[in-house]
């Protein structure tokens, strides 16, 4: 099994769509076989789940991820698990031993600025008028 946790400076990323790099976990019965850092090469949102199928992954531990960006994986067949915070190496131990803590409102709550809603916030990288629909989670 192939795990990927995005990540930036050995800490869970919490903003999928601008995951600066991947670490990535090779998985042998139960234990970390093989890890290795992989840059995004400034790719971002959609290009993620293409990229991470690209690097054979099965799984993706995050912190926060949109709506649009969960279909993507889904789509691609890649397993979720996001609103995970912390180190890198907690969330990959705490994923095999099963005690990894997570939220469950992790959608859409991370706003860089970039992508406007026209009502003071943004939801990764759509625009939307008023009445837009984020997922569910968005946070204002």
């Amino acid at each position: 099994m192939i795990i990927a946790v995005a990540s930036e400076n050995e800490e869970v990323f919490q903003h999928f769509g601008h995951t600066p790099e991947f670490t990535i976990f090779e998985i042998e019965s139960g234990s970390v076989k093989n890890k290795q850092a992989v840059s995004t090469e400034g790719e971002g949102h959609g290009a993620l789940a293409k990229f991470l199928l690209d690097h054979g992954v099965d799984l993706l531990i995050c912190g926060g991820i949109g709506a649009g960006a969960q279909k993507a994986l889904a789509d691609e067949g890649i397993k979720l698990v996001a609103g995970v915070s912390g180190k890198v190496e907690g969330a990959m131990s705490g994923y095999l031993n099963g005690t990894l803590e997570f939220r469950t409102d992790f959608t859409c709550s991370h706003h860089h600025g970039d992508h406007a809603h026209g009502e003071g916030h943004t939801c990764g990288g759509h625009g939307h008028g008023e009445g837009h629909s984020c997922g569910g989670g968005c946070k204002h």
